[in-house]
């Protein structure tokens, strides 16, 4: 698939022709401000098969934040223990799970 690259001044002057473009599947768009890319549109049908990946992406990230907090200062941790029951009075872990 081709990728395109333009600003985000000229996504906006030509939006709909932006949107035309990544409709009919003739490339995804960079949109990129001050010359750094900021966001990507792809076609909504691609956008839906990604959905688990990028929810697993986010969640990685997310993760790697919470390492570093960790790192810089251990006392923001909290015991499995604790963790787990938060997690089953969520009804987001069966309790009899391990």
């Amino acid at each position: 698939m081709q990728v395109t690259t333009m600003s985000s001044r000229e996504a906006r002057t030509h939006w709909r022709d932006v949107l035309d473009t990544v409709d009919k599947g003739d490339a995804d768009v960079i949109i990129e401000r001050y010359g750094k890319p900021i966001a990507t549109l792809i076609p909504f049908a691609d956008y839906q098969a990604l959905l688990e990946e990028l929810e697993d992406l986010r969640d990685g990230r997310l993760a790697m934040i919470a390492l570093e907090e960790w790192r810089h200062d251990p006392s923001t941790a909290r015991s499995y223990e604790e963790f787990r029951a938060e997690l089953i009075a969520e009804g987001i872990w069966d309790e009899e799970s391990t």
